[in-house]
């Protein structure tokens, strides 16, 4: 009976693994953009949820610095990315594009895009044999 118990446990932590597979995709790594026009950076994701998403910048030596989120239509910026950035979820081809207005060279960096929950929780079960 025991034995048997070990089996459904461990189909059953094996099927919640496969369902909890969510990340982001970030294709095109080099962007080129001219001063005072406009860039999009794209990113793709994957999840079984309802996604809330996330734009970081990080300068040269420096380390990565929240710009904004979006949960479906709402969602938030810093005070200094209000202006010039924009990010909305699009659901039907499941991406999160960035648009930078008025680019300039300032805005050189690495921008990533990051799915919650960035960290995942791993479960454990201790059976008593």
């Amino acid at each position: 009976m025991t034995h048997w118990i070990q089996k459904i446990i461990i189909v059953f932590i094996y099927v919640w693994g496969i369902e909890s597979q969510d990340n982001v995709e970030q294709n095109i790594r080099v962007q080129t953009a001219y001063e005072s026009g406009a860039v999009i950076i794209n990113c793709t994701y994957q999840t079984q949820i309802s996604p809330t998403l996330f734009w970081y910048q990080q300068k040269a030596n420096g380390v990565p610095k929240y710009m904004l989120n979006r949960v479906g239509k709402s969602g938030d910026e810093d005070k200094e990315f209000k202006d010039r950035f924009k990010a909305h979820i699009d659901t039907s081809s499941k991406s999160f594009p960035l648009m930078i207005q008025d680019v300039s060279v300032s805005d050189s960096a690495v921008y990533y895009c990051a799915l919650k929950p960035t960290v995942t929780q791993t479960h454990s079960m201790l059976i008593q044999k």
